[in-house]
Order: C-alpha cells, then structure tokens, then sequence
C-alpha cells in the first residue's frame, strides 16, 4: 500500500519511515568501512544522533496516542490485539540497541567488530519492523483512528521536536527529489517554506551530519 490508499494522510508515515532506511544505510557503511575507526567516525556524527532522537520521539508519539486508543477502540478483537502486542514488543526490541550501540562507541575493550554486531542487529530490527509496520498496522491504524486522534499524534511528535525543527526538517528530506520535497513543504505554512530553503536547509548541508565530505575525500585520493 501507499499513502495514497488511506483516508488519513499517511504521506509523512512513509517519508519518515524512509529517513530511517536511509540512515540504516549510512551507519551501516561506517561499520563496512576497513580504514578508519567506525567508532569514532559514528560517535562524531550530528547524524547518528539526529537519527536516534527523532526515532525515539516517533516511537513514543506512537505509544502514547496511537495504540493506547487502539487497544480500547479493538478490545473485542484478539487477531488486532496481537498485532498491537507485536509493536510494542516491536519498539521494546529497538530502543535498547541504541543504547548498546552508543555503550560500544566508547568501549575502548569491545572493539569495532561489536559495533558491527549491534547495527546488524539494529538494521534488522528495524528495517522488519517498518516493513510490518506498513504491511498490517498502517491500514488497522487507518481503519481505527478518527482524524483528529490522528493529528494529535502528529502534534505530539511536532511539540517533542521543538526548536530543533530546524535540523529535523531538512534531515526528513535529505536525499528526496527536488518534487518530493516542494510536495511535502507544500502543506507548510509559507513562513516554514522560506526557513528551509533560506536557512535550515543550507545549514544542515555546512554541518555534514554523516561526514560525506571526507568521505569524498577518502574516495577521490
């Protein structure tokens, strides 16, 4: 399914979904890498933690207004009711591999090649839970949430993000198409349109979150 198959607009659902997929990517490949530490590589990059807190914040605007209404609304259904459980154990599963994953980057003893074991493990968990995410839960949510419970999850995500919409927003649309990007900022007020383009976006590009400059550089010599 697409978000165009829904009757809540799921539109950002897939786009932040895709952010992470393009983030597993990028720490993925510092762990690959055979040159430099991918330790020190990935503790130093504003995109490793961007990454982590926005994920973070997802997951709990998820908890908090998505399957707490979901679970009163689906009570009399155990099949829906199982597959609640199956998120939450879902979320339970990835955020601790954050936290190993940070642990590792300062363990002078373990070694990248422990590194590499938990984003493995992380790439796998989440990637699997994305794919069940919109395989079985996107459609249930849609089927279930009325649309001012689906705008408060939203609200909440927006509030947890706060000022640092300035980063958040031009990460969320790194790497999409020129037409991709001027669809979502579309829907914005004009004031948050002229902020990217003018300021956030170029800034995001002057902080090189995933050190791609000297990887340009590491590839070219």
């Amino acid at each position: 399914m697409t978000s165009n198959d829904f009757k809540l607009d799921m539109t950002y659902m897939y786009v932040f979904h895709d952010a992470l997929r393009r983030d597993l990517e990028r720490i993925a490949r510092y762990t690959a890498k055979g040159s430099d530490d991918p330790r020190r590589m990935l503790r130093s990059a504003a995109g490793w933690e961007m990454f982590k807190k926005y994920l973070r914040i997802h997951h709990q605007a998820e908890d908090d207004a998505v399957w707490p209404v979901m679970y009163l609304a689906l009570a009399d259904r155990p099949d829906d009711l199982a597959l609640l459980d199956a998120m939450e154990a879902e979320h339970a599963a990835i955020d601790p591999l954050l936290d190993s994953i940070d642990a590792s980057l300062v363990d002078r003893d373990g070694g990248p090649e422990r590194l590499g074991e938990l984003v493995d493990a992380l790439r796998t968990n989440l990637t699997g839970h994305l794919k069940h995410e919109e395989a079985d839960a996107l459609s249930l949510i849609d089927a279930t949430l009325s649309e001012p419970q689906w705008l408060h999850f939203g609200e909440l995500q927006r509030n947890a993000i706060g000022d640092d919409t300035r980063r958040y927003l031009p990460w969320l649309l790194d790497d999409l198409s020129e037409e991709q990007v001027a669809y979502i900022l579309g829907v914005m007020p004009p004031p948050v349109r002229s902020a990217y383009y003018d300021q956030w976006q170029p800034a995001y590009v002057d902080l090189d979150a995933w050190h791609r400059s000297n990887s340009a550089r590491s590839d070219s010599s």
